[in-house]
């Protein structure tokens, strides 16, 4: 039985891919910062199921989290790294840098760690499945949003990175780019848009699980566009 550990689980996509590996049966180790969202999003902790709280800035506390999950379930099999921000900006030369600083910290440092807590697992000739959350926004800098542009841009150049680095120890490391994405934040953000340009959690958590098969097994480095 596969174990995965999910970023940013109590999201609207987070708690999508959560639900949909719990039903094909894996374990799944669902990391946030709040058991109380956690819980609202995907249900009680059960035998298959555990929470871990973590910052995913700060490297200690994401490591701690992975051990905790490796020691319940023993190694994990897949980690998919759905925790990120997004923010409307200024224009680059106006951009504070707590702006950047921020948008770099939810979208880069926090894969970064995430990485680093659980691809040293997967180095024991056994494999893996990575997949990272980039945008279709990184395929193209856009007015005002400079810094989350780059951070995402970022995404895919680490998951090429880590293709390149990984690729021949049997790890898959892929990512997807979302267009906007059904949720209610982004509903109430934008009550006038048309959402049938917009594409459901549970459509990105199908190509997530898709990637984290057997059958993705000759697909390494692979951006795909999601909308």
């Amino acid at each position: 039985m596969a174990t995965i550990l999910i970023t940013g689980a109590a999201g609207a996509l987070g708690s999508a891919v959560a639900k949909a590996f719990d039903a094909a049966g894996a374990n799944t180790i669902l990391v946030g910062r709040d058991i109380a969202r956690l819980e609202a999003a995907c249900g009680a902790a059960s035998e298959r199921r555990m929470f871990a709280i973590a910052d995913l800035r700060d490297a200690a506390s994401v490591t701690a989290a992975a051990r905790a999950g490796g020691d319940r379930f023993g190694r994990i099999d897949v980690l998919c790294n759905i925790a990120g921000g997004f923010a409307m900006g200024t224009p680059v030369h106006a951009t504070s840098d707590a702006q950047w600083d921020e948008l770099f910290d939810l979208n880069v440092r926090s894969l970064r760690n995430a990485v680093a807590a659980v691809v040293p697992g997967m180095l024991d000739g056994q494999g893996g499945k990575v997949v990272n959350i980039a945008s279709g926004s990184a395929r193209q800098g856009l007015a005002n949003m400079g810094a989350y542009c780059a951070s995402k841009d970022v995404v895919i150049r680490l998951t090429e990175s880590m293709t390149a680095e990984l690729r021949g120890q049997g790890i898959n490391v892929n990512c997807i780019l979302p267009g906007t994405i059904d949720t209610p934040d982004n509903r109430a953000a934008m009550p006038n848009a048309d959402r049938s340009k917009w594409v459901a959690p549970e459509a990105l958590a199908d190509v997530i699980l898709y990637l984290c098969s057997p059958a993705a097994r000759a697909i390494h480095g692979a951006s795909i566009p999601c909308i």
